[in-house]
């Protein structure tokens, strides 16, 4: 048998075939558009229009957060003793609390918020992020040990942990308490533990177990290993903000993205002493210290602050902007150079 080969070249006097697009408006590119036609007047004013938003906005983002009052202090130190009873596990159940002092010279008028702050926490570890069961925070019953719980998923028995996970087993569990010192008396300023998370958290993504009561949904299931309590014990008073649907639990399960963040802890409730907000004069925040920062060298802060329409105390988004208006303004003003130069050389070989 021969053996024929195919050739794809073009014989001789035949025409090769033409790799061009069709004779059509759309593949030649000859639809109607539109196209800006940039003039020395345009290309300025854009720039310099740009750079007066940016540094105007900037200037009231700025100004707006220098407004806000805020108080931040660090009791890692002042709590010591307690830090060092943490420093050991076998001592989970044993209770310690702490005082620390501190003095308002002025009013914090309005809405005041209390926020507790950690310092070389890294929240934002791979493993970490990943290590949570949504479906199981969404109240159905799934098996925990196909997630990515592990290794806080189960006993060693097989009991399964409720909630499982890395997040939910490091919560933050401090108890913070706030107390005015008046003519010799102790007041606790009224604070509020609900309404601190996102609606959308709280109705969407975390649901308890249905079941008659609390107790009974969580049945066959154990406290993670940090925990002093278990979930449905969270906050025995309002069953709304117990379990899986609990604030601060909702709160510290949002990560952060730096090692160095705070979360919402409370609001001060605007009764009594407090209607216009915290008056100036002596405090004392009594803390039961149970959250240990010891072996990652953390801090723990607590911080008493306002709001205003931008947010927090946070002058980045200003300085962003005020770097972003000044850059704008100042390729304006180089281009008004370079055309200037131009147009005056240009003039000048014109009259050669």
């Amino acid at each position: 048998m021969e053996n024929k080969k195919t050739s794809f070249l073009p014989r001789e006097g035949e025409a090769q075939p033409s790799r061009c697009p069709d004779n059509s408006a759309f593949k030649q590119q000859r639809l109607p558009a539109w196209k800006p036609q940039l003039t020395i007047a345009s290309v300025l004013s854009s720039f310099f229009l740009t750079g007066a938003f940016c540094l105007t906005v900037g200037v009231c983002l700025v100004l707006s957060a220098n407004s806000v009052r805020e108080i931040q202090i660090d009791y890692s130190d002042k709590c010591s003793d307690c830090s060092k009873l943490r420093e050991n596990s076998s001592n989970w159940n044993k209770e310690c609390h702490c005082s620390v002092n501190f003095t308002l010279k002025e009013d914090i008028l309005g809405d005041v918020f209390m926020y507790y702050g950690l310092q070389n926490f890294y929240q934002n570890h791979r493993r970490y992020v990943i290590s949570r069961s949504d479906a199981q925070l969404l109240g159905r019953n799934v098996n925990i040990q196909r997630s990515s719980c592990a290794p806080f998923s189960t006993y060693g028995n097989g009991t399964p942990m409720a909630p499982c996970g890395a997040i939910a087993n490091s919560m933050f569990n401090d108890t913070i308490d706030l107390f005015y010192n008046r003519n010799s008396s102790m007041i606790q300023v009224p604070l509020l533990k609900t309404g601190n998370s996102w609606w959308t958290d709280k109705n969407v993504k975390f649901r308890n177990p249905e079941s008659y009561n609390l107790s009974s949904a969580f049945a066959g299931t154990a406290r993670p290993p940090y925990w002093q309590k278990p979930v449905y014990l969270l906050d025995e008073e309002d069953e709304r903000n117990n379990g899986y649907v609990n604030d601060d639990f909702i709160v510290w399960m949002r990560v952060s993205a730096f090692a160095t963040f705070r979360n919402l802890y409370r609001r001060v409730r605007r009764v009594r002493h407090f209607a216009e907000g915290l008056p100036a004069g002596n405090y004392t925040f009594h803390i039961s210290y149970n959250f240990p920062v010891t072996r990652f060298k953390g801090r723990k802060h607590v911080i008493l602050s306002t709001v205003v329409w931008s947010g927090g105390s946070n002058p980045f988004l200003g300085i962003a902007y005020l770097v972003s208006g000044t850059a704008a303004t100042l390729t304006g003003f180089v281009i008004t150079g370079i055309h200037l130069k131009l147009r005056k050389k240009k003039t000048y070989f014109q009259k050669q």
